[in-house]
């Protein structure tokens, strides 16, 4: 007798996995808001260090104001490289080469709209002492003269591109024009000094597209941070405030006994980055601070390209060394206040005017 063999039930066909929605740290919007108001903290306070050619003699009240105000700032610029390295190593790592490609451009528009816009404003302020040919062609391979602040773009964008590249070939993929770019920019140094030396001609512009270690060790940093989990305990917090304040005061000290301003690199700022990261890191924002704190964060580099301007024509020429400690301080809030709300107030609406892409 044969017996019939009950076929298999019949395995329903599994749905493709759906792809989750990225989660949306507004605590990470937050550290934007946050790094893009202290560097511009930063350039206002330095204005009354340069009243009195960073010398107490000259004016004791307006050198301590401005030491402590640019020194309570140091964090700023480390904190926006670790920044970078969280979106591109955890918050949203490219997929493919064409997105890293919309990265680059997306940042270096801007920086070059503005690199030109400073050597014009500066030209018709007759204020530039090499030609403004020379200088327009200087902004283009990193010599950010007048606009001292974008020095940090030249690095930045280049490490966004390295740190990319590992993704991508770490994920199986081959960006061979971005390999090339990336060669490109490492060899420049050499090739602009070589074609100096074999060709006798001193008129080259010095090559700044390029980055350093510290700056590769916060972004790497910054996405091991970053990419926590959870916040630190209540109790860590505290000791971790404490432990800014006290860094802070060393750089204070650095700054005002050794030299100013204090490198980047520097330990004492290395601390008060970390600090201030674990104390941002998974801060719970309020739902309904969200949408506005999104667009504060949408125009802190658009704030942070045009605030230079404003500092140099508003700032500048209301500073005094003779101010008392009182009145510069008083000075420097107000100052504060007017450069925020003009450089936030101007990316604002060029970002509603569609001039983001541009503008930054």
């Amino acid at each position: 007798m044969l017996t019939t063999i009950p076929a298999p039930p019949a395995v329903a066909a599994q749905p493709e996995p759906v792809a989750q929605a990225r989660e949306h740290r507004f605590d990470v919007d937050l550290m934007r808001l946050v790094g893009s108001a202290t560097v511009i903290f930063a350039h206002t306070s330095a204005t009354f260090i340069h009243a009195t050619d960073d010398d107490r003699a000259n004016g004791a009240g307006a050198y301590w104001v401005g030491h402590i105000g640019d020194s309570v700032s140091s964090f700023a610029v480390p904190l926006f490289f670790a920044i970078a390295g969280w979106a591109v190593l955890v918050g949203a790592p490219p997929r493919d080469e064409p997105r890293v490609w919309a990265r680059v451009v997306r940042n270096s528009v801007p920086l070059f709209v503005w690199s030109l816009a400073y050597v014009a404003w500066a030209w018709l302020r007759d204020r530039n002492d090499d030609p403004t040919s020379d200088l327009a062609a200087q902004a283009f391979f990193g010599e950010i003269r007048p606009a001292y602040h974008l020095w940090f773009m030249y690095a930045y964008i280049p490490i966004v591109a390295v740190l990319a590249l590992v993704v991508l070939i770490r994920n199986g993929r081959h960006p061979w024009r971005l390999g090339l770019a990336l060669l490109g920019v490492a060899a420049g140094p050499t090739v602009f000094s070589t074609v100096a030396e074999v060709t006798g001609f001193d008129g080259l512009p010095e090559f700044g597209w390029s980055f350093g270690t510290y700056q590769v060790i916060y972004a790497v940093g910054g996405a091991l941070l970053i990419g926590l989990p959870h916040r630190v305990s209540r109790r860590l917090r505290w000791a971790l405030a404490a432990t800014m304040l006290v860094s802070l005061a060393a750089v204070v000290w650095y700054d005002t006994t050794i030299h100013y301003p204090i490198p980047n690199a520097h330990v004492f700022v290395g601390i008060a980055t970390i600090c201030a990261i674990t104390l941002l890191n998974r801060i719970p924002v309020p739902e309904r601070w969200r949408p506005t704190l999104s667009r504060l964060a949408g125009a802190a580099l658009g704030a942070y390209l045009v605030h230079v301007l404003i500092v140099e024509e508003l700032v500048d020429p209301v500073v005094s060394a003779d101010l008392s400690a009182p009145l510069a301080a008083l000075l420097l809030v107000a100052m504060l206040t007017v450069t925020l709300t003009l450089s936030y107030g101007a990316s604002l609406l060029w970002g509603r005017l569609g001039l983001r892409r541009w503008l930054g």
